[in-house]
């Protein structure tokens, strides 16, 4: 089991999946999400998916669970496959835009969410990175 360098666990599930596993909440999430997580740190610097155990407002922009308004059964974040990042010294388009021009350093990410403030990736089942707008509904291949 990959084990992040970076992030405790508390970062990545919401309260109640903590309370209940601790660090065995780290089994619930894709060990290429783990993996990215931290080649994304070690390259743009501190970023925070979640914030709720300092008392912030993030408890959902990694594994998400149903009793979430906006929640998805079929979301790769239901599955541990997909992470919300707020960087703090990078912007979430600079990101967007570094990780398609170094390919090869992000091997695992298959889809990223373009027009947002927050750098949305998943490791969903593909061969090429979709970028896809939530404003616009509308997808392409980068």
């Amino acid at each position: 089991m990959y084990l992040p360098r970076h992030f405790q666990a508390y970062e990545l599930v919401p309260p109640a999946i903590f309370a209940n596993r601790k660090d065995k909440s780290f089994e619930l999430i894709d060990e290429r999400v783990l993996i990215t997580l931290d080649t994304l740190r070690d390259t743009f610097g501190p970023c925070t998916i979640n914030d709720w155990y300092w008392k912030g407002h993030f408890e959902q922009s990694g594994l998400r669970t149903s009793d979430v308004p906006k929640y998805s059964p079929t979301s790769q974040h239901t599955f541990g496959r997909a992470m919300d990042c707020k960087f703090k010294e990078q912007s979430a388009a600079d990101v967007r835009h570094q990780v398609i021009q170094n390919r090869l350093l992000f091997p695992y990410i298959t889809f990223m969410e373009d027009d947002v403030d927050w750098f949305h990736f998943d490791v969903r089942n593909g061969e090429r990175i979709v970028l896809w707008s939530p404003v616009t509904d509308q997808s392409r291949l980068v």
